[in-house]
């Protein structure tokens, strides 16, 4: 069993083809705290109002291919925001234009010129709107080299219908298209489009036409919003840290181990060997879940292994005195664990319960919801669960490996 799990632990570290996943705190990123303006929303909708604030803003952020972001919400009596953090995306201002523009586009057509001001055009709303796409794109000329990028649309049925009456009675006339009222371009129409597909052309850069592209297809904020909090966090802080972290573990799980085969010789060293299976068996599921690790999540990593190490502390002294009893070895070590373990039970059982209510797994409004705080309850969950195995049926099996004739005298 023991080189079972110990090879299940090499094999998914070594071939899984998924790595572990860092947090924002250590690889870098953008922190937003986004708060809702909900004057205008009855009461008895506003939690739903931010769920779907929720919704569009995740979507905004998988279409751009932010990896592993933190999305939460956080209501409190007299508020309503959003928690949103972009791992990887260092410019602050990068991450506000993805989740702060509501990209209201408005088709317009011209009615008039005003001689007032140099012969301008002035255009009024055709009722076509964002709320009309279906879908948008990112595309390019492939018959012209090095052509501008262009945004291709694609209109519901409605839509369709309403593009295919307007640009029917705009023939040779202008049509412009709007963003958030801001003229981005404003072809002629030279005949009716009726299937309801069109282009934005205009001076994009292909990063401009992608930003609006996920804009669109995302659709509007569904509440105003507003930024209260923006952190960057750069990359080379969480290296930084994280580095002096594993440091600072490897050090202290150095004098441990150096510590336990000091003090309980054998013992110590088949201690020291399931909790090098234990580091094996818990890395393999941070990859399998996977589970995103943060500064407080190596924290809690760390302090597992101490209370794996706890675990067999607390089985050699029952064994100890035990033996001091006269018991023969077979018995004193069996009573030893049996007796050992209502202790690590108890011990286990107060930090699961712990863990759970700083993870809030079912988003109690009334506990925490910090995703670092989240981060550290979780590997410090999966940790003392997996210790449960590491300290009692790995240690237990390995003694009765080693002490075979012993126990059998």
């Amino acid at each position: 069993m023991i080189l079972v799990l110990l090879a299940a632990g090499i094999a998914i570290n070594l071939w899984s083809a998924k790595t572990l996943k860092f947090g924002l705190d250590i690889v870098g990123g953008s922190h937003l705290l986004l708060e809702a303006d909900m004057s205008a929303i009855n009461p008895g909708d506003r939690e739903s109002a931010l769920n779907s604030l929720k919704t569009v803003v995740a979507k905004r952020v998988d279409l751009y291919g932010v990896a592993e972001p933190v999305i939460q919400t956080a209501i409190t009596p007299d508020s309503y925001r959003l928690i949103v953090e972009l791992p990887g995306v260092t410019d602050i201002n990068q991450a506000i234009e993805l989740i702060g523009k509501t990209a209201q586009l408005d088709f317009r057509e011209n009615v008039a010129t005003d001689s007032a001001t140099s012969g301008q055009m002035i255009f009024v709303s055709t009722g076509l709107t964002g709320s009309d796409l279906t879908k948008a794109a990112v595309t390019f000329n492939q018959q012209q080299a090095g052509s501008q990028p262009t945004v291709s649309l694609e209109f519901t049925n409605e839509g369709a219908q309403k593009f295919a009456a307007i640009t029917q009675r705009n023939v040779g006339k202008p049509l412009a298209i709007f963003l958030d009222d801001q003229l981005v371009t404003a072809p002629i129409v030279n005949e009716p489009i009726l299937d309801g597909r069109a282009v934005i052309s205009g001076q994009f850069t292909t990063d401009n036409a992608s930003q609006l592209v996920i804009q669109l297809n995302a659709g509007a904020l569904p509440v105003p919003t507003k930024i209260i909090e923006q952190t960057n966090i750069s990359a080379s802080l969480g290296s930084a840290a994280v580095n002096a972290s594993v440091r600072a573990g490897i050090v202290g799980l150095g004098l441990v181990m150096g510590f336990m085969i000091l003090v309980y010789r054998l013992n110590g060293l088949l201690a020291d060997i399931a909790l090098l299976i234990y580091g094996l068996l818990t890395l393999a599921v941070y990859r399998l879940i996977p589970v995103t690790l943060t500064l407080p999540g190596v924290a809690g990593f760390i302090l597992s292994m101490g209370m794996a190490v706890d675990a067999n502390i607390l089985i050699f002294e029952r064994l100890k005195e035990e033996l001091k009893a006269g018991k023969p070895f077979g018995v004193a070590m069996h009573l030893g664990f049996g007796r050992a373990w209502d202790a690590i039970k108890d011990a286990n059982i107060t930090t699961i319960v712990v863990s759970l209510i700083l993870l809030n797994p079912f988003n109690f409004n009334w506990l925490n919801s910090s995703g670092l705080v989240r981060g550290f309850a979780l590997t410090l969950l999966i940790g003392v669960i997996l210790s449960l195995v590491t300290g009692i049926v790995i240690t237990r099996n390995l003694m009765r490996l080693t002490y075979f004739k012993k126990i059998n005298q």
